[in-house]
């Protein structure tokens, strides 16, 4: 699905803080720019708590129609969240789903998720891989031109092409540059990995710590990779336009 192509699924961000939820949205704003992401924190006069209303509201501002994914802080915050999705109407409950998962780095992961166009399913899968081992990702982020799941990479299959280049700009392969990568890798239905890792994974990635001046090795195990991994070259040897 490319990005922009329909609605997203949106995310929402429940803490018993209201800074911290906002700060999560600009967060993850900075790797998702156009994801509908929402922050529902404190209580509705402004303390630490959770609001059932706040979280109501959120829910409904961040449905689109293809579905939300709830991220909490706190359990608390869980059972405010389930109590907003039981009040909302059958046919609409389902679209809602809130998921286990560290609210930082499986939010971040959600909101490219839903950037690159995911779906529901694979929005839900993005949150949880930050249970996950990053060396490998075996999870549905992107889908191929049928439509079908394409999977994570299995970085213990031997490479059939690669390409090495050095990275130049000055922060290395830090969050915003990282999503840039990321959404780019995950528009290609060809296995890629980074350094042995799955390219379409962000949480794998920014696990690499990529500094200025690393090797970084592209590869895959499809011969017809080539234009995926020479896009994906020229877009790190770019410098993602840092200085």
């Amino acid at each position: 699905m490319a990005v922009g192509s329909a609605p997203r699924v949106g995310i929402v961000f429940v803490s018993h803080s209201e800074k911290i939820a906002i700060g999560l949205v600009e967060l993850a704003r900075q790797m998702a720019p156009t994801a509908r992401l929402i922050a529902a924190g404190g209580t509705d006069s402004a303390g630490i708590g959770t609001s059932f209303e706040k979280i109501s509201d959120a829910i409904t501002e961040a449905d689109t129609g293809n579905g939300v994914v709830v991220l909490c802080d706190l359990g608390s915050a869980i059972l405010t969240a389930e109590t907003a999705r039981d009040f909302l109407e059958a046919s609409e409950q389902h679209r809602v789903r809130i998921v286990d998962a560290p609210l930082v780095e499986g939010g971040v992961a959600a909101a490219v998720a839903a950037e690159i166009g995911g779906d529901l399913d694979a929005v839900v899968a993005a949150a949880q891989s930050a249970f996950q081992p990053t060396s490998k990702t075996m999870l549905p982020t992107r889908h191929d031109e049928t439509g079908d799941d394409a999977f994570g990479v299995d970085a213990s299959l031997p490479a059939a092409i690669s390409r090495t280049v050095i990275l130049i700009n000055k922060d290395g392969l830090h969050a915003r540059p990282a999503a840039e990568f990321v959404n780019l890798a995950s528009t290609f239905s060809v296995p890629i990995t980074v350094n042995g890792t799955d390219a379409s994974s962000l949480l794998s990635i920014m696990s690499l710590g990529l500094a200025r001046g690393s090797s970084v090795q592209l590869a895959s195990t499809d011969l017809s990779a080539w234009p995926a991994i020479n896009a994906l070259a020229d877009l790190l040897q770019s410098g993602f336009g840092e200085d």
